[in-house]
């Protein structure tokens, strides 16, 4: 898979969109990989953290920092695979096991209440005290049958979120 979308045969397409769990469609899929080519500003066929901070919206993203660990170095497959949470097709499910692996900083399949307060910390900033985020985590944690000594595996993760509204569609522009 080159530089072009003209290099994406209908082999290429099918594989994505069976690796992808069909949630893009095949243009859908060009779009991006178009869009991928772009931010390969080195023709390597993988995006590096600095190609990533190009993307304005990425850039101001609370969480840059934590989804660059996500998103350094995917080659193509990779990228459509992990943008596939943001599919409006997307399951539910889909998105929470997505936002637990940005939960779970060292990738061991647990969220613990450190990690949970960082992201806590990334998102709010300035506007949440450390007191207030231990208070609004304790209290999301207890409401769940949890404390903040647990550490949350996937399952786990699931039933503290809830019925949360999750909103991480992203419409993909394929014209």
């Amino acid at each position: 898979m080159g530089n072009s979308s003209s290099l994406l045969t209908q082999y290429d397409l099918e594989d994505l969109q069976n690796h992808c769990s069909h949630l893009y469609s095949q243009r859908e899929i060009i779009a991006l990989y178009e869009r991928f080519c772009q931010l390969d500003r080195t023709g390597k066929g993988f995006i590096s953290a600095d190609e990533f901070m190009g993307v304005p919206e990425f850039a101001v993203n609370p969480l840059c920092q934590r989804l660059l660990k996500m998103l350094e170095g995917l080659n193509f497959k990779e990228f459509i695979a992990l943008l596939s949470a943001f599919s409006a097709r997307a399951t539910r499910d889909d998105k929470l096991k997505f936002i637990f692996r940005v939960y779970d900083t060292d990738g061991n399949g647990k969220v613990t209440s450190s990690d949970m307060l960082q992201v806590l910390r990334d998102l709010s900033g300035s506007f949440l005290t450390d007191e207030q985020r231990q208070s609004v985590l304790t209290q999301a944690l207890e409401q769940s049958g949890y404390t903040v000594d647990s550490a949350l595996t996937l399952q786990d993760f699931k039933k503290v979120l809830g019925k949360a509204d999750l909103k991480m569609d992203v419409e993909v522009p394929v014209d």
